[in-house]
């Protein structure tokens, strides 16, 4: 009787020990575990529907390890923008990422916001619970610094709003450049704007600090206008999305079927997939085709503030001068410093989101 009893007990605990082995599994899945060959991303983001977006493409793809959300102004003020984060984080249930708030206006001029794309609260007027998650109190080009060189030459910075915040870590602390992995931006054009003729909305709001980022000495992958404008989401990708359900998928559904409907109005066959494209090509970089030119941010200009000025020759004419003119003496090269996208496999990046939010 006693050995029966012993052998109950035994095998009791065994199971014990099983279901604590998969709840400890579970557990970690729910906060957010990743492949240990991940890549490790910060994002920095002002949430905003398309930002939305990207961040839950991001949370939703084992490719990338989110390391941390820094919020910075543009689409929405900073208050609102760290608010969206939160709850996007929470919907996602990764109240494990931190989330921290970086600068309030931009470096020189005065904060541009655009609820008119995206809604009076920045999420195409769709209201989220509130969030379980809470910010972290370390300031967001800090944290920035600090992860850089906690993991050096391992995180790829994600910025998909204005660069205010990469340019004020940059300029506090110019040694983490040659740290980090590369600089993929959500930015910038080099056939023409969305503001106005010349500048890209990102660039536009900080082009400053662009300049600061474009300038500084690491790997920028500039995903701008030129693949985001021709990567078009509409009814019928929403319609596929619509076919399953869950708290991220339906928010996406909605938030979708409002920028779809706004593109309609001016036009236009679907929404651009502006900031999500920068997540796809850190999650796969054969979605894009990049070409090296060495760009500048225009800040001085009347009629071309924020624009991108991309030099495809990746060479200038050298003037000397001679008397009262200057003569063309020969062509000097100057160095490429952006890989510039300028191809999109755009349905099979449009079907990879699809595919990582369907019924979550």
């Amino acid at each position: 009787m006693r050995a029966k009893v012993r052998g109950a007990t035994l095998r009791t605990r065994r199971y014990g020990i099983f279901l604590l082995g998969v709840f400890l599994v579970l557990a970690a899945t729910s906060q957010g575990a990743v492949p240990s060959n991940a890549r490790k991303v910060i994002i920095d983001t002002d949430p905003g529907t398309d930002d939305a977006i990207a961040i839950l493409l991001a949370l939703n793809s084992p490719e990338l390890d989110v390391r941390a959300l820094t919020v910075v102004p543009g689409n929405v003020t900073a208050q609102l923008g760290l608010e969206n984060a939160l709850k996007l984080a929470s919907l996602a249930n990764r109240c494990d990422i931190p989330v921290a708030g970086g600068a309030q206006h931009p470096l020189f001029q005065k904060l541009i916001t655009a609820e008119f794309w995206h809604g009076r609260n920045g999420l195409a007027n769709v209201e989220l619970p509130a969030s379980k998650c809470k910010a972290d109190a370390r300031f967001g080009p800090d944290l920035i610094i600090q992860m850089v060189h906690e993991h050096p030459h391992e995180i790829t910075l994600l910025p998909i709003g204005p660069e205010t915040n990469i340019a004020l870590a940059v300029l506090k602390d110019p040694s983490i450049v040659p740290l980090v992995n590369e600089v993929i931006v959500m930015g910038g054009s080099i056939s023409g704007g969305n503001v106005n003729a010349a500048a890209e909305a990102n660039i536009y709001n900080d082009p400053e600090a662009a300049q600061i980022v474009f300038q500084a000495g690491w790997r920028v992958i500039m995903a701008g206008l030129d693949v985001g404008n021709v990567t078009l989401f509409t009814r019928k990708h929403v319609e596929q999305l619509a076919k399953t359900h869950g708290p991220e998928n339906d928010f996406m559904v909605a938030v979708t079927s409002y920028l779809v409907a706004l593109s309609e109005k001016f036009g236009e066959a679907g929404t651009p997939m502006y900031d999500p494209l920068a997540v796809g090509a850190a999650i796969d970089p054969t979605i894009v085709k990049t070409q090296p030119m060495h760009v500048d941010v225009e800040t001085r200009g009347e009629f071309s503030r924020g624009e991108t000025v991309a030099n495809r020759q990746n060479m200038i004419e050298r003037n000397v001068l001679h008397g009262d003119r200057y003569i063309i003496e020969g062509v000097d090269k100057v160095a490429p410093n952006v890989q510039v996208c300028v191809g999109v496999d755009s349905e099979r990046f449009i079907q990879l989101f699809i595919s990582r939010l369907q019924g979550k």
